[in-house]
């Protein structure tokens, strides 16, 4: 029997969309019938993980976890959430459920080893995402080379993030700071780029990059496709 999705979501709502989107545009269907059924709990008011993980902001667990239970009473056979900083939280959520939440860490991961092997990945997230491990352990795992930004390499990221995707606003206010950090980033040896924020994606499209990427937004819905028992339009 074919299985459902939840999304859990909000973190962005763009994100979520984006999500959303990739999953539809990604499963191999002729018709409407074909697709996969959906569950979306988009609640923007869950409280900014980098700011928890890093600065002792709200804890986002408790608005988390609410929707977690409301994907849980639609019946959702899997949980995804389009947000990488939000995995540090998957090991306390998962405890919480029986429902099986699907990694968007060890999915990019895995894609970056079958897709770019030999090479070494450049991690570009949140300072959250980045301080707390998450990327590092999941390209560990898979036995991925990988570089880190320096700081101000972060800072630059935080600013495309936040002052440009999440506020809305067009992608020349942010360009300069994208390409910068990809540039300091390849000198260094990045043979591709990790776009480990769930905005960082949009920001690509945006502006067209023309680099080896990885989205680690449409390797997730990938996955949601395969565990729900259809087919990915490659």
């Amino acid at each position: 029997m074919k299985k459902s999705i939840g999304i859990l979501g909000g973190m962005g709502p763009l994100a979520t969309a984006d999500l959303f989107r990739k999953i539809v545009l990604l499963t191999d269907a002729e018709r409407d019938n074909d697709h996969i059924r959906i569950y979306i709990d988009d609640n923007a008011s869950i409280p900014d993980r980098t700011a928890a993980i890093l600065s002792g902001g709200a804890d986002p667990l408790p608005a988390m976890t609410d929707s977690l239970r409301k994907l849980e009473a639609c019946g959702a056979d899997c949980i995804i959430m389009p947000c990488n900083t939000a995995h540090y939280f998957l090991p306390r959520l998962q405890a919480l459920t029986e429902v099986p939440f699907l990694s968007m860490l060890e999915a990019a991961a895995r894609a970056c080893r079958a897709r770019f092997p030999g090479r070494t990945a450049a991690v570009l997230a949140t300072k959250g995402t980045l301080a707390a491990g998450l990327y590092q352990r999941a390209l560990e795992a898979e036995s991925v080379p990988f570089l880190i930004p320096a700081p101000a390499e972060q800072d630059a990221l935080m600013r495309v993030i936040y002052e440009g995707v999440k506020a809305g606003r067009p992608p020349e206010t942010y360009r300069a700071d994208m390409i910068s950090v990809l540039e300091r980033l390849a000198a260094q040896g990045a043979g591709c780029f990790i776009l480990g924020c769930t905005e960082l994606p949009l920001a690509a499209q945006a502006l067209a990059l023309d680099v080896p990427l990885v989205d680690p937004t449409a390797e997730l819905a990938k996955a949601a496709i395969r565990f729900c028992g259809y087919r990915v339009n490659e």
